[in-house]
């Protein structure tokens, strides 16, 4: 699958809680001015302009009118439609003479313009080529009632593709989460600011291609009146965290990385940390293992560099040489890997920390500063002494605690990987895709992230950046390995696709 690109406009960099986009309009209201009216119907004639992008040989339209300025929208939509010579029907799942303010004029100029209102009927979608879902967007504040419920599995269960307005009805704009049920649909437009929960939980599955128009806000309102909630991930970051290299550049310029893992019988996550963190540019890498794996790990990839191991003692010198260390891959969590995961701690040497690693830490926390955790949920689960549901239903405060009670940089990964550091705002990864749900995967994102830190000079080096460059870097690799299938999907695929993407 690509990545996700927005036809309409350059998607913004940062996302917004459903109060800060309701901060923004009312700034727009009622310090700039600007009718709520006018800015509904700019919302619905960008959403016009986007459905007849994606869907150009669509004469017929079924918009599903519900509650507030969703409705509104719709209502608006539907006009400007009918006034193109398309074939507009519109249904309510609600009485339209309920709603107020700008969607009760939106409703009234429909009717004044010929247009007729129906309620629900589930034949009508049998006719249509596209169905409008306009009936509640970001004002979702519960589960949807048993009628709403049963009339969005009736669209689901259609084959009509659903063109959404803002938030697809039924997800949480702020969690991602289904409220009961929620449309599927195959675009989503969204208004004014990306809401993030069309990038965590079950909002992607929920909202297709994401595409955006700010009604012509941004070079009005004043962003710093109302701040966002994380920024969006994009190759900017890779391009700051590795800038170009000079004709005359030697290995000895791009550090030396130093990789703690691989217990008895788990070879393969330190060589795939190895590999990786080489693609990632890195001088050299070393791989500090069991002795039993060396041989099989040199042999694997001969340009990595292996040391067989089996006590702090004999990893002191190496933890020395190294710019950056990375501890966990295939670690294990036996009298080995304890004793040499304690020597990493103590050196005072940037630090990514993984895996086995993480779960070490778990059990006797500490805080640090120049150290990257890199937790799947689970992990952070048990970081947190929280359940795994409980991580995954509450993402950003998850990861907002794990920095809190950690310190340094903190990597949540899953659907939308979220990247916190200490007084920044957190940066949320909208690429990947199912396919990188398997084994090796984490471990390859600890070695890039490991090989771009290294990279950077000594009195400049930011972990925060290496971190959220390596997740996008990893993330897209991801999506152009798996344009051949999701299914089958090997972590040492993305290899290939590393040098495009660290190279932008």
């Amino acid at each position: 699958m690509l990545p996700i690109i927005a036809p309409m406009s350059v998607l913004p960099a940062t996302l917004h809680s459903v109060v800060q986009i309701k901060a923004i309009e009312a700034y727009a209201i009622e310090r700039l001015g600007i009718p709520a009216y006018s800015l509904m119907v700019r919302a619905a004639t960008a959403a016009l302009l986007a459905l007849r992008t994606q869907w150009p040989d669509a004469k017929r339209l079924l918009v599903v009118c519900g509650f507030g300025n969703n409705a509104g929208d719709g209502y608006v939509l539907a006009r400007l439609a009918a006034a193109e010579a398309l074939q507009v029907e519109v249904v309510s799942v609600s009485r339209p003479e309920t709603l107020s303010g700008a969607a009760q004029q939106a409703w009234q100029d429909y009717l004044a313009e010929g247009g007729v209102t129906q309620l629900w009927h589930c034949e009508k979608l049998n006719a249509v080529d596209v169905v409008v879902d306009a009936i509640l967007g970001t004002g979702l504040s519960r589960p949807l009632d048993a009628t709403v419920q049963s009339i969005v599995r009736q669209i689901n269960a259609s084959s009509r593709p659903v063109f959404a307005l803002d938030v697809p009805t039924g997800i949480d704009a702020d969690t991602g989460q289904v409220r009961g049920a929620a449309i599927r649909a195959r675009c989503t437009m969204s208004f004014v600011g990306l809401k993030q929960g069309l990038y965590i939980d079950e909002g992607p599955d929920h909202a297709g291609k994401r595409m955006f128009d700010d009604l012509g806000l941004s070079a009005q309102v004043r962003r710093d009146e109302v701040d966002a909630v994380a920024l969006l991930m994009d190759e900017r970051m890779v391009e700051q965290a590795l800038p170009r290299r000079p004709r005359n550049a030697h290995k000895g310029q791009h550090g030396h990385v130093l990789i703690v893992g691989g217990g008895l019988g788990m070879p393969g996550a330190v060589g795939l940390c190895g590999e990786a963190c080489l693609r990632a540019g890195a001088g050299w890498v070393t791989l500090a293992t069991r002795p039993e794996h060396v041989g099989f790990l040199i042999a694997t990839r001969p340009e990595l560099m292996g040391r067989g191991v089996m006590s702090a003692v004999e990893l002191g010198p190496l933890l020395h040489d190294a710019d950056v260390i990375a501890v966990g891959p295939g670690l294990g969590q036996d009298a080995w890997a304890r004793a040499l995961f304690e020597a990493v701690l103590a050196t005072e040497k940037p630090l990514i920390i993984d895996a086995d690693a993480l779960n070490l830490l778990a059990l006797h926390p500490q805080q640090r500063s120049n150290w990257v955790l890199t937790p799947h949920p689970g992990e952070a689960a048990r970081l947190l002494n929280l359940s795994n549901a409980e991580v995954q239903h509450s993402r950003m405060q998850a990861l907002q605690a794990l920095q809190s009670r950690y310190h340094g940089v903190v990597v949540l990964k899953g659907m939308g990987t979220l990247v916190a550091a200490e007084n920044q705002r957190p940066s949320l990864c909208g690429r990947g895709n199912p396919g990188m749900a398997i084994p090796g995967m984490g471990d390859v994102l600890t070695g890039i992230i490991a090989g771009i830190a290294a990279q950077q000079a000594p009195d400049k080096r930011d972990l925060a950046l290496a971190a959220r460059a390596g997740v996008y870097v990893h993330a897209t690799a991801g999506d152009l390995a798996a344009q051949k299938g999701e299914r089958g999907l090997l972590a040492s695929d993305v290899f290939e696709f590393l040098p495009l993407c660290l190279n932008p």
